[in-house]
C-alpha cells in the first residue's frame, strides 16, 4: 500500500524539488524560461473597432461648455472673495478663497486655451448662435485674464511704494479688472442663452 508519508516517499519528492530548483537558480539567480503564451481568440468574439473621429464642431462644443462652467466658477469665487474684503472673517478662511480664486483663474485660463485650439481651425456649415456667444465668451475671459495679470503684477510692483499716484493706477487697475469680471459674467450668461439645456 502507498504512505504519501513514508520515508522513501518523501525522500524522492524533496530529491525531486532540489533538482527543481537547480534548474531554475543556477549561481543564485534566476534562469527560468518562460514561454511566450499567444492569446486565444474565440472565434464568435468581436474585435474592438475605432471609435468613429468626433465631429470638430461637437468638440469645439464641449469645450465652449467647459469655458462657460470656468467663467462660472471663476465668478462666483471672485464674487465670494469681494464679499468677505470688508468682513471680519478668519485670516484663515481668506487664504482659503485667495487660492481658490487662483485655482479658478488658472482653470479660465486654461479651458480658454483649448477652445481656442479647438475653434481655431473649424467652422460652422450654418450660422450657430452659440458659436457667436462661445467666440465672445473667449474673449471675456481673456481680456479678464489680461486684467488680472496685470493688476496683480501692479500690486507687486508697488507693494512698498504707495504714492498717490502709484494708488491711483492701482485704483484704475481694480476698476477695469472689475469691469472685465462683470463682462466675462455678461458672456457667460449671454452663451447660456444659446444652450438652454446647459447647468
Amino acid at each position: 500500500m502507498f504512505d504519501a508519508r513514508s520515508p522513501e516517499t518523501l525522500l524522492a519528492a524533496r530529491h525531486l524539488e532540489k533538482a527543481a530548483c537547480m534548474d531554475i537558480f543556477q549561481g543564485g539567480w534566476a534562469t527560468a524560461r518562460l514561454m511566450p503564451i499567444d492569446p486565444v481568440v474565440m472565434p464568435n468574439a468581436t474585435r474592438p473597432t475605432a471609435a468613429p473621429p468626433l465631429d470638430p464642431m461637437l468638440a469645439v462644443r464641449s469645450r465652449a461648455d467647459a469655458l462657460y462652467h470656468a467663467a462660472i466658477e471663476c465668478c462666483r469665487q471672485h464674487d465670494r472673495a469681494a464679499r468677505m474684503s470688508g468682513s471680519e472673517e478668519p485670516e484663515l478662511e481668506h487664504k482659503h478663497i485667495d487660492a481658490l480664486c487662483a485655482m479658478c483663474d488658472g482653470s479660465l485660463a486654461e479651458l480658454s486655451e483649448a477652445y481656442s485650439q479647438a475653434a481655431g481651425h473649424v467652422l460652422p456649415d450654418r450660422d450657430e448662435a452659440w458659436w457667436h456667444k462661445a467666440n465672445a465668451l473667449w474673449h471675456a475671459s481673456r481680456e479678464f485674464a489680461r486684467r488680472h495679470a496685470g493688476c496683480d503684477a501692479l500690486g507687486r510692483r508697488v507693494s512698498g511704494k504707495h504714492s498717490a499716484e502709484n494708488l491711483g493706477s492701482m485704483q484704475m487697475e481694480y476698476e477695469l479688472e472689475a469691469s472685465s469680471l462683470l463682462a466675462l459674467r455678461h458672456a457667460a450668461n449671454a452663451y447660456l442663452k444659446t444652450r438652454p439645456g446647459l447647468t
